[in-house]
């Protein structure tokens, strides 16, 4: 065995063995990491929240900018597949398939994210309170809401009380690339707390270090959203501008971090409805696409091995590897699967099997004209290329155009088939060129490329008449 098949045949008993791992990971853990399988709204169900403006009057682009900022937010949460649209002038729809806590997901969405450093005056101000501030001194506060069905019965809205506290620093001047989940040291006995770090430049990082050099010992509130979010002691200056943000668990570090990092809403929004959804295709669909799917390997591998016999073998063998692989890859990215992305996937394993069909014909020509399997190998993939470039190429640009449109137009569901057919695409490479290419060659010292039947071949075939390049002479 040569020294490049030894290699190859390492990298691929290491992928497979990766991507095994990873399938089969008890507690769907690999490293730390959460790999379990996610599925979209179609097939686990979620909640759809209705998001209203409470200004009355908001521009267009207001609204489009506050769409894309919740789906950084969403995206930000670890949901995938999710649906984020404008419905008429002032609402916007978010779909959230799966989420394990909506309380904290509908916060995430509706929080504007606007962050200030106040001077409590001496006082330590309890977390949660409600304050007025220099920057916002007529905050709305939240309303009590009862759904009943797809309706809502807000409470009358009451008045802030209190004094108005002086901002020290503002959220325009966050440095959000600083913003990052961290730990403080400042947990006691109970060890270390969770936390988020941030920064602050220009004025407010200028405010901020006079503000702590003087303060030192006295305690200074952190404001998100007219809300208390701690009051620390200032236990040194914060000359260069940053500090963090100490929490009491990892669901609040978590909400804090999205809103900070992803940006604040340029309008606040109100919860109007929030319902949960059932799934619209379930698990009888799920386990249908299963059995297709099963069905449609299981014909597929047997169309490879009667027609190309051990090739086909080779080839069911590289397809298997492919499966493992592209399902790992969904767990560990992660890709949120629905109908449409497995339909993307199932036709991405018949456009590897076509890439093995293109290698073996070309196989069985080079091997009729009574060349030893060496020989034949080299020029069958380098002559099917060629065929095989080409259409991967086509579909990949087939592909971006969905992903594109499924990103711009809110069509998530063309965004799920076109990603898992383009992943699907560039493994079907990998596996027709480097697997199939690396099995065949090893079975070359075997002793079995001299039985024609193995490739379904009778050598008996004449051999082709080759014309001579020379002009015939009278």
């Amino acid at each position: 065995m040569r020294s490049r098949e030894l290699y190859s045949l390492l990298l691929i008993l290491v992928l497979t063995s990766l991507a095994l791992w990873i399938d089969f990971a008890p507690d769907n853990n690999f490293l730390g990491r959460d790999v379990s399988t996610r599925l979209g709204l179609d097939l686990q169900g979620g909640i759809q929240v209705l998001l209203r403006s409470e200004r009355a009057e908001v521009t267009s682009e207001e609204m489009q900018t506050a769409a894309g900022v919740l789906e950084r937010r969403v995206n930000a949460l670890g949901v995938g597949e999710t649906v984020v649209q404008i419905a008429g002038n002032d609402r916007i729809i978010v779909e959230l398939p799966g989420v394990d806590n909506p309380d904290q997901a509908v916060e995430t969405l509706r929080g504007t994210g606007q962050l200030e450093f106040i001077d409590p005056q001496g006082q330590y101000l309890p977390n949660g309170q409600i304050v007025r501030t220099t920057s916002n001194p007529e905050p709305t506060p939240p309303q009590a809401t009862q759904v009943i069905t797809d309706s809502v019965v807000p409470a009358p809205p009451t008045t802030v009380q209190g004094p108005v506290y002086n901002t020290i620093a503002f959220g325009e001047d966050l440095d959000t690339n600083a913003v990052q989940p961290a730990f403080s040291g400042q947990g006691g006995p109970t060890g270390n707390r969770p936390s988020v770090a941030f920064a602050f430049r220009g004025e407010s990082q200028q405010s901020l270090a006079r503000f702590t050099a003087q303060n030192v010992g006295q305690p200074m509130c952190i404001v998100l959203d007219n809300v208390i979010v701690s009051c620390p002691v200032i236990d040194a200056p914060l000359n260069d501008g940053s500090g963090i943000i100490t929490t009491n668990s990892n669901d609040d570090r978590d909400r804090i971090y999205n809103q900070l990092k992803f940006g604040a809403l340029p309008v606040p929004l109100q919860v109007e409805t929030n319902r949960s959804v059932t799934a619209t295709l379930g698990n009888e669909s799920v386990r249908a696409s299963f059995i297709a799917g099963v069905v449609g390997l299981t014909v597929v591998a047997l169309f490879m091995i009667l027609f190309y016999r051990l090739p086909g073998v080779i080839a069911v063998v590289a397809l298997l590897i492919y499966t493992a692989i592209s399902f790992a890859l969904y767990r560990l990215i992660p890709i949120t699967l629905t109908l449409a992305g497995i339909a993307g996937f199932i036709l991405s394993i018949g456009l590897a099997v076509d890439a093995n069909v293109l290698i073996f014909a070309r196989l069985r020509e080079e091997y009729r004209r009574r060349k030893d399997l060496r020989a034949a190998i080299e020029p069958s993939f380098k002559e099917s290329w060629p065929a095989i470039r080409d259409s991967s190429v086509s579909t990949l640009i087939t592909s971006a155009i969905l992903l594109w449109f499924g990103s711009n137009f809110g069509v998530s569901i063309i965004r799920g088939f076109a990603i898992t057919l383009g992943l699907g695409v560039l493994l079907s490479l990998f596996t027709a060129v480097v697997m199939t290419r690396t099995f065949l060659r090893l079975i070359v010292p075997l002793g079995i490329a001299n039985n024609p039947w193995l490739f379904a071949l009778d050598r008996n075939v004449p051999k082709p008449i080759e014309v001579s390049a020379e002009p015939e002479t009278v």
